[in-house]
């Protein structure tokens, strides 16, 4: 009977704990990525060693200093993109509350800058055609760079639209598996 009393007039406990990311403030803006020279040289594992002749210096610029951004920021820009995303849904994606708009502006202004970075460089890379009439890149990873760059840019345009969380999704698990490719061949190192 005791126990019975004490459990009610106990303190209530909290049913939902506090929300982290609903504490967040919107992310500082990413610096500007100047590239600068380097040492880092393609790769040419098989079958790129084969189509190692139709790599340019073009090409080879390009994929240096969309390595230097990758280094620098990918990581980052993936995090504030998640974050802002959790922070969206766990406001059952009102658009208009709290600082969402503060942080989703914040969120796109770093896209926008790496958009307007790889844009250049991954419209630079040489793509070929097989005898099928298939599209390839000569330089290694050069597809990933690409396709990181286009779904980057389409996560940009849903938040730019205030698209719903789960409509830009499906092109964010695109750049984090073209990021987790490039991060996994070693393409930077």
């Amino acid at each position: 009977m005791l126990a019975a009393v004490l459990l009610l007039t106990a303190a209530p406990g909290r049913a939902d704990p506090p929300d982290p990311v609903g504490q967040e403030p919107p992310p500082p803006r990413l610096p500007m990525i100047t590239p600068v020279a380097s040492d880092w040289q393609p790769k040419f594992p098989y079958p790129y060693d084969a189509s190692r002749r139709h790599v340019t210096d073009a090409d080879i610029t390009a994929e240096r200093e969309m390595c230097q951004w990758y280094d620098a920021q990918y990581g980052e820009l993936l995090r504030q993109i998640d974050r802002f995303n959790i922070k969206l849904i766990s406001r059952n994606g009102n658009w208009s509350v709290e600082d969402i708009p503060a942080h989703a502006a914040a969120v796109l202004t770093n896209i926008d800058t790496a958009v307007a970075f790889l844009s250049p460089r991954a419209g630079a890379l040489t793509q070929q055609r097989t005898f099928a009439g298939d599209s390839y890149f000569p330089i290694y990873q050069g597809e990933s760079f690409y396709r990181l760059w286009q779904h980057l840019s389409n996560v940009g345009n849903g938040l730019r639209a205030r698209q719903p969380a789960w409509f830009t999704g499906p092109s964010m698990q695109r750049v984090k598996y073209w990021g987790s490719r490039i991060n996994r061949s070693d393409v930077c190192r």
